[in-house]
């Protein structure tokens, strides 16, 4: 009993026959999507407090307080660099107890920070952390479940995951309205004990001991010298980076931008949830519409989509001082979300088609390198935020421009091999 408990909590080794799947199917479903979930959680949760934490630990600048966001993204890319060799090197249920024992520490942090600093070091131990969900559920997915059935299995998932950025936001206003910003780390603090033991109660480790391959800091730079050095594998993952760049601007100003520029006050997670239902919307039509157009074309279009849209937009908005009728505004970033939408699938689709057997740690390292590049540009955007939507629509064109630049790069490349 002792040994067979020691195997469910993932500290002793098991042997074939005992890697199975001891959950019911929809039980799988629901820690699976709830664990690949907290990293948006701890971001859209956050988004309605970021003007209280902001006053509360003495803030100067209003832009400043973007940084809870940036910095939280900014461990989340070093993280998944890591657990994807770790879990394949020690198991899985042990990469996720250390991502977790991390996250928790990094939440305990924020929710006693009485300086901003202290707050973002810990934002940015929850982002380190919490990387470890997002890389070990994608990891024990494909250990139980193979070809359509994996498929289903994160078409599932990934239904469950839409509908955080929509509802999270809400979540966090709604709390505020009975305590101050310290009740959303105590509500994500409980949240990452529950899963953390539900996961470690329910889900076996599904890595025998003998399948285990050595931790080699070498081979993660062997490997990642080979994606520097295939021009298409790079090419979509900068791709990637400059478009989620554009992306990470947005989310950085929404709370300014509803509740100062448009005076929203409470009814901005209202509005931010019906901009991430076009998200959602694009991932289940991309579905329908990949298989008869592929991955590139619909990525090309999204791309124009988003230039045209947003060079139009910019010109609309220019004589209004950046401020133009809120209609408006919710139309043009209905369209560009869902754009994204399209695109953030596609372009990691194409990232990793040419990876072949290195497709774990080649899916660690693109995301990895597509966020490093996106973290320091949504950044800047972010930071030009002057009350004004002018910074955002301008990222959107110039990154979404910058993007196709580098596809004609690819694809003049691809047509000179071949």
């Amino acid at each position: 009993m002792f040994r067979r408990n020691l195997y469910r909590w993932g500290l002793t080794d098991m042997t074939e026959q005992q890697t199975t799947k001891t959950m019911a199917f929809g039980e799988f479903i629901a820690l699976m999507a709830l664990m690949m979930s907290l990293m948006a959680l701890c971001i859209d949760i956050m988004l309605p407090a970021l003007a209280q934490i902001g006053n509360d630990l003495n803030v100067a600048e209003a832009n400043d307080t973007q940084l809870i966001i940036s910095i939280l993204f900014l461990g989340f890319a070093l993280g998944m660099v890591i657990y994807g060799p770790l879990s394949d090197s020690y198991g899985r249920k042990p990469a996720i107890y250390l991502g977790f024992a991390i996250a928790i520490v990094g939440c305990v942090i924020s929710l006693f920070s009485d300086t901003y600093l202290w707050m973002l070091i810990g934002r940015f131990l929850q982002g380190l952390g919490l990387a470890s969900a997002r890389i070990i559920t994608v990891a024990l997915v494909r250990d139980l479940y193979h070809g359509n059935e994996m498929g289903k299995v994160m078409s599932l998932i990934m239904t469950i995951f839409i509908l955080v950025p929509i509802l999270a936001p809400s979540l966090g206003q709604g709390i505020l309205l009975f305590a101050n910003w310290h009740m959303i780390f105590w509500f994500i603090l409980a949240l990452s004990l529950l899963i953390l033991v539900w996961f470690a109660l329910r889900q076996v480790e599904t890595i025998p001991a003998h399948k285990r391959k050595p931790f080699s800091l070498s081979q993660i730079g062997q490997n990642l010298l080979l994606i520097f050095k295939h021009r298409e594998v790079m090419g979509y993952t900068i791709m990637s980076g400059l478009v989620f760049s554009a992306f990470l601007g947005y989310l950085n100003t929404s709370q300014q931008m509803f509740q100062s520029q448009y005076h929203l006050g409470k009814l901005f997670p209202i509005y931010f949830g019906a901009l991430a239902i076009a998200v959602g919307c694009a991932s289940m039509v991309n579905a329908k519409l990949v298989m008869r157009f592929g991955m590139r074309t619909m990525s090309t279009y999204a791309l124009i989509t988003i230039s045209v849209v947003s060079i139009i937009f910019f010109a609309v908005a220019l004589p209004e001082h950046g401020q133009p009728p809120l209609w408006q505004m919710m139309v043009y970033l209905s369209i560009v979300l869902f754009c994204f939408g399209i695109l953030m699938g596609n372009l990691n689709g194409l990232a990793m088609e040419p990876l072949g057997k290195m497709a774990g740690l080649g899916a660690s390292l693109v995301g990895a390198i597509s966020t490093f590049i996106a973290v320091p540009f949504g950044t800047l955007i972010g930071q030009s935020y002057n009350n004004s939507i002018l910074p955002i629509v301008f990222g959107f064109a110039l990154f979404s421009i910058l993007s196709l630049l580098v596809m004609r790069w690819i694809t003049l490349k691809v047509s000179t091999a071949l």
